[in-house]
């Protein structure tokens, strides 16, 4: 009687050699800087046809500086050089300066409280906070100045942290002004910054030409517009917008929770949006077509083409 073991045994044997060459795989695109962390995605990696990647940090410097606003319906370029020269828009009108004051408190960065670092160019501080937040503050900075005692006299009470389910961030804060009545009248300023969508839609009124207007139609047209437009520079567009509080509701000393919420997250007032750009590591593209035979269609951070 014969006995056919070898067939056998080479079976047997497959899924070790398998594993073995998965495992030799892993290990050259480690080589490259590519850490596989399931032996299965060598196996699918010849069929891809797209990669989607994390952009912020990975594909970028995370770095990020304003570089569009769209407030008062028309969408103006950030001016990021220290002496402002090349501003294309009046920094005293009453919708800039609501959408400055909103960027400026509705904020968690903040410049490292040095003296040496205080003494240094805006754009060369060095900051506490995420990359986005650091960008709004040092726009603000460079347009108005004064952040950090503007912050002081308008003192945070209350604040629910962003959060990817809600997709906004908000804060209360003491409002103060030159008319004593007004102070007296409305104490506070809600502020809230975020996805635009989600921002826009808890919006009943906008604030164009120092008017509140209320939200129709047209300026629900208008707000895509201009959120279509700056989303296909390949910038990261959000949303602010604000409410005064007045004293009849919520007067001084009024205990605001923010995880109950005793206080409107609706009914507010739309200001505008702000987008920020963040620049590409210099040799992603390079990098990119060179290590892995792929093509990069714009806006390259976004999708990668495998030939």
């Amino acid at each position: 009687m014969t006995i056919h073991w070898k067939p056998k045994i080479w079976l047997f044997s497959v899924p070790l050699r398998y594993t073995i060459y998965l495992t030799l795989i892993a290990e050259r695109l480690a080589q490259k800087n590519c850490l596989v962390k399931k032996l299965e995605i060598v196996e699918i990696l010849g069929t891809t046809s797209i990669i989607c990647s994390d952009k912020t940090g990975t594909l970028t410097q995370n770095r990020m500086t304003v570089a569009h606003m769209w407030f008062d319906n028309r969408i103006v370029e950030a001016d990021t050089t220290e002496n402002q020269k090349n501003s294309t828009y009046d920094k005293s009108t009453p919708g800039w300066l609501a959408l400055a004051r909103c960027a400026m408190l509705c904020n968690r960065a903040d410049f490292k409280q040095d003296p040496n670092n205080l003494a240094q160019p805006v754009l060369q501080r060095q900051c506490n906070g995420d990359a986005s937040e650091v960008a709004l503050i040092k726009c603000v900075e460079l347009s108005m100045g004064n952040t950090i005692e503007f912050r002081e006299i308008n003192r945070k009470v209350c604040e629910i942290p962003f959060s990817s389910m809600n997709k906004y961030q908000l804060s209360i804060h003491e409002l103060y002004t030159d008319n004593e009545s007004e102070n007296d009248s409305w104490p506070y300023l809600l502020v809230m910054k975020g996805a635009p969508e989600r921002i826009f839609e808890r919006c009943s009124s906008i604030f164009i030409n120092g008017t509140d207007v209320e939200m129709n139609d047209s300026w629900r047209v208008a707000f895509q517009q201009a959120y279509m437009e700056l989303g296909n520079l390949g910038e990261r567009v959000l949303g602010f917008c604000d409410l005064r509080l007045s004293s009849h509701d919520y007067p001084k000393d009024y205990q605001f929770d923010g995880e109950e919420a005793n206080f409107p997250l609706y009914n507010l007032r739309f200001l505008g949006l702000m987008s920020i750009i963040d620049v590409p590591r210099a040799a992603v593209p390079e990098a990119s077509v060179s290590q892995a035979f792929l093509f990069a269609r714009p806006p390259f951070s976004l999708l990668f083409y495998i030939v």
